[in-house]
């Protein structure tokens, strides 16, 4: 037995968290949600920067992933646009977001590191819901995008798991799927925590 046979007895989805954690803590130090969504007007502004980064990402995912049957139900763009909709932006507004510049990931291994990212931030959307909620006295509209997969979120990403893990026999797609989720926290935290040129929504 190999010494690097202990660690693989890991699995993918462990070796993918400990490599992406730093990146992954630093998104969310850099983001600090409770502050961010205290007001109605802050709430809103977090959702219409989330807007511009999935438009962007979710495009590039879709381009490279090419199943859309497994994409579709963990695509957020309209839970956003229907979220920004309650808060009062109209949908000509919502188009007009901006956005980041185009994204290249090299194959189906990049595009599911980069759904990693993407598709794990529903298990603490739950607890953020739950939080807005409270704060903002919101019912069943206005927390489409945290609220994503409701009660399906435990299945939802026990599919993405089993699907993860099909690519840990192969090394080069490991990698690549690694740092494609490394680089997406880091782009998210650059959109979502960096300074802007775009003023906020409102």
């Amino acid at each position: 037995m190999s010494p690097a046979n202990p660690i693989r007895r890991d699995g993918l989805h462990a070796r993918l968290r400990a490599a992406t954690d730093p990146a992954h803590r630093a998104l969310e130090a850099g983001l600090d949600w409770q502050a961010r969504v205290a007001t109605r007007a802050g709430y809103r502004d977090l959702l219409a920067r989330l807007h511009g980064f999935h438009a962007t990402w979710e495009h590039a995912i879709g381009a490279q992933l090419a199943d859309e049957p497994f994409l579709a139900p963990r695509r957020r763009l309209a839970l956003l646009a229907a979220d920004l909709d309650h808060l009062g932006l109209a949908p000509a507004a919502v188009a007009a977001l901006p956005r980041p510049g185009a994204v290249r990931l090299d194959g189906p291994a990049a595009a599911t590191g980069a759904l990693y990212v993407l598709e794990g931030s529903t298990l603490g959307g739950q607890l953020i819901g739950r939080h807005i909620a409270g704060l903002h006295g919101f019912g069943e509209t206005g927390l489409a995008y945290y609220r994503a997969h409701g009660p399906r979120t435990g299945a939802m990403w026990a599919a993405f798991r089993a699907r993860l893990e099909a690519f840990g026999d192969d090394s080069d797609a490991e990698a690549s799927l690694t740092e494609a989720a490394v680089a997406t926290f880091a782009a998210m935290r650059m959109w979502l925590c960096g300074p802007h040129d775009v003023p906020a929504v409102g």
